[in-house]
């Protein structure tokens, strides 16, 4: 701790779901110590997202080599253990001149190289594991962590029970505090009066959600009761936009971003969406009724198990992907129609909300120090 700053490392990234537990975790850490009390750096992989998106949000990135393991037969496999010696020897380079007294892994390519490391120098090191279903990169590393903050209950399957704690995914944004209805509403240039659905998949998009939209956009965009909410997706945007082209449905939004996820919230009534950990969390702070359709390409298969751990509890429903082109949409006006199936949906997931998970999470790396 030099000039009294506590110095403190936050490694992971790939993924938004990844980088931005980091980013909340970090905006607490600030709020709880002040700038001048803490310094930060975040630890990820070269060439991907949060090599981008963290300096943008002001905050200094070092990239390692380090890469995935390609699951199908690819030429780069041969080049990964050279790349993994490569990142633990400049994690340590990292972790020595910048003078960690931390260091907190969010998942993600990077993190493993950097806790590994640490955790061999006799630096405290703290995991934070958003899925309910543990990868088996954070099994290895909570064997030597000092502490493991999750967001489901039943993680001791996976990791040493006297060193869980519940705390749930550090988000970003307020999804507690509803916005009006009307405001959130006429976001999109829809009625507050008409039930609404949000059609969600991602930052990139979802071929599932975009194929079943396109088989019932004629229907939807006929019918008076009901408006749409629809997100494609940076990648089928274009394919998308020529989709709708010679449709005239006024009473569907569709947009490749949202840039105001509270009123996407606040305007649906039912919401049908992938299920990575930090879209659960969120649905589960602003209380929808959710109808997941469970990404089958991620690893360990960790979308279905962070739905179905909903769904055993009535605080969602589940499709599987493969059924929900044709499934989705009649499943989502079906629960349209039904007032008291919403609201026990809504008031089961409210109960799995952590609203003030970012602050615990940042509370336990502290309390690796001493400082809390």
């Amino acid at each position: 701790m030099k000039d009294g700053k506590l110095k403190i490392i936050l490694s992971g990234g790939g993924t938004g779901g990844h980088i931005y537990p980091a980013v909340a975790t970090a905006e607490a850490l600030r709020r709880l110590l002040g700038d001048e009390g803490v310094e930060l750096l975040f630890v990820g992989a070269q060439g991907k997202m949060e090599m981008e998106k963290l300096p943008a949000l002001g905050y200094r990135v070092v990239g390692l080599p380090v890469a995935g393991l390609q699951r199908k037969f690819d030429l780069h496999n041969f080049a990964l253990p050279f790349k993994v010696l490569r990142s633990l020897r400049e994690a340590r380079r990292t972790i020595r001149s910048f003078g960690a007294d931390v260091v907190a892994g969010f998942g993600g390519y990077a993190s493993a190289p950097v806790l590994w490391s640490a955790q061999r120098m006799g630096i405290p090191t703290l995991i934070q594991e958003q899925n309910s279903y543990a990868g088996v990169t954070n099994k290895i590393l909570a064997r030597r962590a000092r502490r493991i903050c999750v967001a489901y209950d039943g993680m001791e399957r996976f990791f040493p029970a006297d060193r869980i704690v519940f705390t749930g995914n550090p988000l970003r944004g307020n999804f507690l505090q509803a916005a009006p209805r009307e405001e959130a509403a006429a976001h999109f240039g829809l009625r507050p009066d008409v039930p609404t659905l949000l059609i969600v998949g991602g930052s990139l998009g979802t071929r599932t959600l975009n194929e079943a939209m396109k088989r019932y956009a004629d229907s939807l965009g006929a019918n008076p009761d009901v408006q749409v909410i629809w997100q494609t997706g940076k990648y089928y945007e274009k394919e998308m936009e020529a989709f709708m082209a010679s449709r005239h449905c006024p009473n569907i939004w569709r947009g490749a971003f949202i840039d105001r996820m509270d009123y996407a919230y606040a305007a649906a009534d039912v919401v049908v969406s992938r299920s990575g950990a930090c879209t659960v969390s969120e649905l589960a702070l602003a209380g929808k009724a959710v109808i997941f359709v469970p990404s089958p390409n991620v690893a360990e298969d960790h979308q279905t198990k962070n739905a179905r751990a909903l769904a055993d509890r009535d605080a969602a429903l589940l499709i599987p992907d493969a059924e929900a082109v044709e499934r989705a949409l009649p499943a989502a006006l079906e629960l349209l129609g039904d007032r008291d199936r919403i609201a026990r949906l809504e008031s089961n997931i409210r109960h799995m909300a952590t609203p003030d998970a970012a602050r615990d999470v940042a509370t336990e790396i502290l309390r690796l120090v001493g400082r809390a």
